[in-house]
């Protein structure tokens, strides 16, 4: 399942859902000779029993039949977390990040029988600045799903949807990206379907082996706006058609809200409507399947999190697997999407890969999820160098790049450097992450308080504030009366306090505890062996998403006691 709705009608999409054969070639070049496993897709080889702790290459091989000569293109939605793609044992296509998608086209494939291998990587080293030992697991393997498409030398790369809110009612821009992988230059018609009207998009010329831009802004009276309590969506069905031709020769589908986010007053707002981001961080790890959380397990997730009250997720610390981002369009859970990048000192942030790798990461997160109604804020760099004058600089690129790719949505990033913050005044929103209670014996009312003031000292004056994390340790099943660090009722305690501060802070918008489920770590040195079994035990939930006692205060905060917003 690529996503929760069909994308095409036209062109040919055939998913590589299944059994592939695999090969684990730590210390070895090129593709293997022989393959003794058999692993699913997609999947974490860290599921097979023989590969629980595997840190290294792996190839996965299959085989694929194509029907008709012509070109092809090869989807991956992600990788851990570095990929070499092979055709017919000749390479096709290389990419870093476990959390972005990315495709490779072949032109000219014959009709019948052809192999695609990958070989996976998910080790540490000098290649990679984002991905290193970290208060979570870099999995190994296909993690997210895969399909092939059989392509026209003329189609539609990608589509990006941006309502607008006027007093005249509700508009959007379109902007279709056509490629061209012919050699010569194609003139391209667009047809557009959306919110039951027909319209004709324009045409272009598209130049070989270029991507060409067609943009249009279009009035859509009637629709009903998408928000939290009434999530309403609608597909916007795009045709191509090609010079000569009378049929479309490709097609894409996409899943649009008309809502508008706006950070006014120091509030957050959805359509006009202030809101209060109550909600989790969570990480893509379940212990049945590490980072390939299959559907019926991401459902089971969100609900959870709506049984408790919460209307907003955050994506730590990485871009998410669209199909979750689908159900959140969904359900109505409101999303902070963040890059990439966690707890990295001046340092590492230094890395001659780190700029690279964080413009591409950024990139293909934005444009691959532009048109997500729930995602209502992007973010970078969690808890890294921004009080340096240094750091400042990298994050003041990375929050330009993405205003230049989606202006439509609030900037923020997370920070603990407290009163040493320098970026502030480059977010729209002030976020910071505060463990009172646990790592420090501060009182949750007075902390907050004292934050607003930093923010304000910081560059943050007049911004929204969210409380991007807090939490505390809590052993499933460790319950003793003494209430000691580590039991339920010390974690209960500690978000009791906690949630009665921040409900009642009347500046707050936001709350989002850490963290929603447990989630394994990496094995290391240093800081990382304070992580007992190494798991980060801060979830409400366990890693099978068994409730802990905190389930029923985070309840009671996110209902009883307060609105829905």
């Amino acid at each position: 399942m690529l996503r929760l709705f069909r994308t095409n009608e036209i062109r040919d999409v055939q998913e590589l859902e299944g059994d592939w054969d695999f090969q684990p070639i730590d210390g070895t070049v090129g593709l293997p000779s022989v393959y003794r496993y058999r692993m699913p897709v997609p999947g974490c080889w860290e599921m097979h029993p023989q590969f629980t702790t595997y840190r290294g290459k792996g190839v996965y091989r299959r085989t694929v039949e194509i029907s008709r000569k012509g070109a092809i293109r090869l989807v991956f939605k992600g990788v851990s977390h570095t990929a070499d793609v092979y055709f017919n044992g000749k390479p096709i296509g290389h990419h870093y990040n476990a959390y972005t998608p990315f495709a490779a086209v072949i032109p000219d494939v014959e009709p019948g029988t052809h192999e695609v291998a990958v070989i996976a990587d998910n080790s540490f080293g000098d290649s990679s600045a984002l991905h290193v030992p970290n208060d979570y697991y870099t999995y190994g393997g296909l993690i997210r799903p895969v399909a092939i498409e059989l392509l026209h030398e003329l189609f539609i790369e990608r589509i990006a949807f941006t309502p607008i809110r006027s007093a005249e009612g509700w508009q959007g821009t379109i902007r279709f990206y056509v490629r061209n992988i012919g050699k010569r230059v194609l003139r391209a018609r667009v047809q557009l379907h959306l919110a039951d009207r027909d319209i004709a998009a324009g045409e272009v010329d598209a130049l070989p082996g270029e991507i060409t831009e067609l943009s249009i802004t279009e009035s859509f009276p009637g629709v009903v706006p998408w928000s939290a309590n009434d999530p309403k969506l609608y597909l916007l069905n795009a045709q191509l058609y090609a010079e000569g031709q009378e049929a479309p020769v490709d097609d894409l589908i996409e899943r649009v809200g008309f809502r508008m986010v706006t950070t006014l007053n120091g509030r957050i707002q959805v359509n006009g409507e202030d809101v209060v981001l109550k909600g989790f961080n969570r990480h893509e790890d379940h212990a049945l399947a590490g980072a390939a959380i299959p559907y019926s397990l991401m459902v089971h997730d969100i609900e959870l999190m709506l049984d408790m009250g919460a209307n907003a997720v955050r994506t730590s610390h990485y871009p998410n697997d669209e199909r979750f981002l689908d159900l959140c369009d969904e359900r109505g859970l409101l999303v902070w999407e963040e890059n990439h990048a966690r707890g990295l000192s001046l340092e590492q942030m230094k890395h001659p890969l780190f700029a690279k790798q964080c413009e591409d990461c950024n990139r293909e997160m934005v444009e691959s999820h532009f048109n997500h109604p729930s995602i209502i804020i992007w973010a970078i760099l969690n808890e890294c160098a921004s009080d340096t004058p240094e750091g400042r600089g990298m994050y003041r690129t990375q929050l330009e790049q993405i205003r230049t790719i989606d202006a439509s949505r609030p900037l923020s990033f997370a920070s603990h450097h407290r009163d040493r913050e320098l970026c502030f005044d480059l977010a729209d929103i002030v976020s910071f992450n505060l463990y009172p209670l646990w790592y420090e014996d501060e009182d949750p009312q007075e902390l907050v308080k004292q934050a607003r003031l930093w923010a304000d000292q910081a560059g943050g004056l007049g911004k929204p504030m969210i409380m991007s994390e807090f939490g505390a340790d809590g052993y499933y099943g460790y319950r003793d009366p003494s209430r000691v660090k580590g039991t339920e009722e010390r974690q209960a305690d500690i978000m009791e306090r906690n949630l009665a501060a921040y409900t009642s802070a009347p500046f707050l918008s936001g709350m989002l505890i850490w963290q929603f489920c447990d989630c394994r770590v990496t094995e290391g040195t240093g800081w990382l062996l304070t992580r007992a079994g190494t798991q980060n035990s801060k979830g409400i939930v366990d890693r099978y998403r068994r409730p802990k006692l905190a389930y029923s205060v985070v309840k009671r905060y996110f209902t009883d006691q307060h609105p829905k917003y």
